[in-house]
């Protein structure tokens, strides 16, 4: 099968059977046994890679399809969590900013987001158009702005999953759409919003 850009296998005496894998920016790590010989390893690495990136694809954006999509989530999103309150007239996918993840312009209503977060976790997609959705209320980021914001749930973990996806790939991003700071603690995702596989192979 085809890897990704990048795999690196990680051997352990300790680790008797299971066999993991999960992603850090571009590259997937795939933990792995020391008593694997190379042919089990080169199976189980195809497998796990296999295995995550399923996972993965159950957790993206429904926004992904395309810019007719992506409005249809801001739409939801908005009425979810900012009272149907914000109605942008476009919203749709650009090419990668060099600055930002994203960014919206309040006095015609349209919202860019860059190709870069296509295929981050829904969750993560979700949080930039809350964050962009909500300066059609907010145009700066005030207390008033991260107030509606922090309705999104899961607010502080997409801020600290971006910061680590962004200093992974060398990005030097810093916030969503140039604001100086992250407007909030960054946490560090838990195990359910993790992308990451497991098996147990036959020793």
């Amino acid at each position: 099968m085809a890897h990704p850009a990048v795999v690196e296998v990680r051997r352990s005496d300790r680790r008797r059977r299971m066999v993991s894998a999960r992603r850090e920016g571009d590259t997937v790590i795939v933990f792995i046994p020391g008593w694997m010989t190379d042919k089990e390893e080169s199976r189980w690495v195809d497998e796990m890679v296999r295995r995550l990136e399923r996972s993965e694809a159950r957790r993206r954006s429904p926004g992904r399809a395309g810019d007719d999509a992506l409005r249809r989530r801001s739409m939801e999103l908005s009425r979810r969590y900012l009272d149907g309150l914000a109605v942008p007239t476009t919203v749709r996918w650009v090419a990668p900013m060099r600055t930002r993840w994203a960014s919206c312009t309040p006095a015609d209503g349209t919202i860019r987001i860059s190709e870069r977060l296509r295929d981050t976790p829904g969750w993560v997609v979700d949080y930039v158009l809350v964050h962009e959705l909500t300066h059609l209320l907010e145009p700066g980021h005030d207390e008033s702005f991260w107030t509606w914001v922090r309705r999104y749930p899961r607010t502080e973990r997409a801020m600290g999953y971006l910061e680590g996806l962004s200093a992974a790939a060398g990005l030097g991003l810093v916030g969503i759409d140039g604001e100086d700071g992250l407007g909030g603690d960054a946490l560090d995702e838990d195990a359910e919003d993790t992308d990451a596989a497991e098996a147990a192979p036959a020793s």
